[in-house]
C-alpha cells in the first residue's frame, strides 16, 4: 500500500474552492458515503467511512467502511465476493459527505438482505393509516443464508 494521507480541514475558502481533500468527520469521527453503480448511476447504498476507511478506500481501489455496529472495518464483499470496485469518489461543496461510483464484483447485489440495492422499498402514504413501504425491486438477487453462514 502507499503512504496516503488525509489532510486536516482548512480554511472555509480552501475546502470549498481548493484542490486538497479535507473532509469534514461528524463528532463520531465518520463521514456519509452514497454508493452509486457507475454504469447506471442507480443508488445502491449509503454507508459510513472514518478517516482510515477513507485512505483504505483510495489506496486499494475498493470500498471500505466503518460498521457503526461491530465497531470495525469493514471491506465490501470480501464475505460476500460483492467487491465494489471505487471509479470515482465525488465530495460535496463542503466536504462533509461522499459519492462512490462503484461497480459491483460477484452477483452485482450490495444489500446484505439480497436485493441488489438497499434501496429496494418505496414509502407510500395512504389516504389514512400508517405510512407503508412497497418493494420496488421485487425478488431478491441471493440468498444471504448462504453466503453469510453463521460459524
Amino acid at each position: 500500500m502507499c503512504d496516503i494521507a488525509i489532510s486536516e480541514r482548512g480554511d472555509k475558502k480552501t475546502v470549498e474552492d481548493g484542490d486538497i481533500l479535507m473532509p469534514k468527520f461528524d463528532a463520531d469521527g465518520l463521514i456519509a458515503a452514497v454508493v452509486t453503480d457507475v454504469a447506471s448511476g442507480e443508488v445502491l447504498m449509503v454507508g459510513y467511512m472514518n478517516a482510515e476507511a477513507l485512505r483504505r478506500t483510495v489506496e486499494t481501489g475498493e470500498a471500505w467502511y466503518w460498521s457503526r455496529s461491530r465497531q470495525s472495518f469493514w471491506k465490501k464483499g470480501e464475505t460476500s465476493g460483492q467487491i465494489q470496485t471505487v471509479h470515482e469518489i465525488l465530495t460535496d461543496c463542503d466536504q462533509d459527505a461522499l459519492v462512490l461510483k462503484v461497480s459491483v464484483a460477484g452477483n452485482g447485489a450490495t444489500c446484505h438482505v439480497g436485493y441488489r440495492s438497499c434501496f429496494y422499498r418505496r414509502v407510500v402514504t395512504p389516504a389514512a393509516g400508517a405510512v407503508r413501504l412497497e418493494r420496488v425491486e421485487a425478488e431478491r438477487v441471493y440468498d444471504p443464508a448462504e453466503i453469510y453462514k453463521k460459524s
